[in-house]
């Protein structure tokens, strides 16, 4: 399946196990009803925040609008995979490991670029993101408690706040965990 039918598919799971309408739904997200029918329909190219306020919205983890069965093994080159970018920073996310449904953590090799800030919108309650710093310099963490990490740096800190990321470095490439209680 392609990567527009398995978010469409886990729009419609989610929403329905929310017990939530297509216009509740809407509403909830701040997303036109037409928008996100479209969405459920495959159609469309939806932007990182866009999927970000459904899957905040339907309260769960954002990797859950990318469940699919995963292969045994599985390799992604630096490089490949499924981008999803911001529209309102240079910032690029790629969902490299969606966390089974017994447990709570999605992993992401982030890419920034100098120049602009990602803000990002707190995640579900408990949720705490893990950052290492591949390559590169960044300015990551709670608004008011961000840190200036350095190839190889490592931080945790709490993801269900208000939070931001941006590269102090031309290109700063971050790993993040983000583990979410069940």
């Amino acid at each position: 399946m392609d990567p527009s039918g398995i978010i469409a598919e886990a729009i419609g799971r989610e929403r329905e196990r929310a017990g939530l309408s297509l216009s509740a739904l809407a509403k909830k997200a701040s997303l036109a009803k037409s928008t996100l029918s479209q969405l459920e329909a495959g159609k469309g190219n939806p932007s990182i925040e866009t999927l970000w306020a459904i899957a905040t919205a339907l309260e769960v983890p954002f990797s859950f609008l990318f469940e699919n069965a995963p292969p045994q093994s599985r390799l992604i080159r630096a490089g490949d995979g499924e981008a999803l970018s911001s529209e309102v920073s240079d910032y690029t996310a790629f969902l490299l490991s969606a966390c089974p449904p017994n447990a709570r953590r999605d992993l992401y090799r982030t890419t920034l670029r100098a120049g602009s800030v990602r803000e990002a919108d707190p995640h579900p309650k408990g949720t705490i993101e893990h950052a290492w710093v591949g390559s590169g310099r960044v300015r990551i963490g709670p608004r008011g408690a961000q840190e200036d990490l350095g190839a190889n740096d490592y931080y945790a800190y709490p993801g269900d706040v208000p939070h931001t990321y941006e590269a102090l470095s031309n290109t700063a490439v971050v790993l993040l965990v983000m583990e979410s209680p069940r």
